[in-house]
């Protein structure tokens, strides 16, 4: 973590980890849900400062976060959006051209994937 991290950052980034390590496989949420869940509703983008200065020890499902669109955020032609993208595909997770359907593969459509099938 960064020297110039406070003591109330680093907790919110905490809180932030935590709710990310939560998102079940083949899951995916928004940086907002993550904000609001974190108990910082409004902070999208603080959720992404937080995943950037995670631990990498921490091995967090960074992959699981994406935009308000359902779209993931890095550039299309970078290997940040593959990785991601190649990720989430392992896990289960469809893409209607660069769009997740976030009704379907948000946490509580996997609930029901789980109990019900495809």
């Amino acid at each position: 973590m960064s020297e110039k991290t406070t003591a109330p950052e680093e907790d919110r980034y905490q809180r932030v980890w935590e709710v990310v390590e939560g998102i079940p496989t083949g899951a995916v949420l928004n940086y907002g849900e993550v904000a609001r869940l974190a108990g910082y509703p409004g902070r999208a983008r603080m959720v992404g400062r937080a995943l950037g200065r995670a631990p990498r020890s921490r091995k967090l499902p960074w992959h699981r976060v994406v935009n308000a669109q359902g779209m993931l955020s890095f550039p299309a032609d970078s290997e940040k959006y593959r990785t991601q993208r190649r990720l989430l595909e392992a896990e289960g997770v469809e893409f209607d051209g660069e769009v997740i359907d976030l009704e379907r593969f948000g946490p509580e459509g996997a609930l029901d994937r789980i109990l019900w099938g495809p």
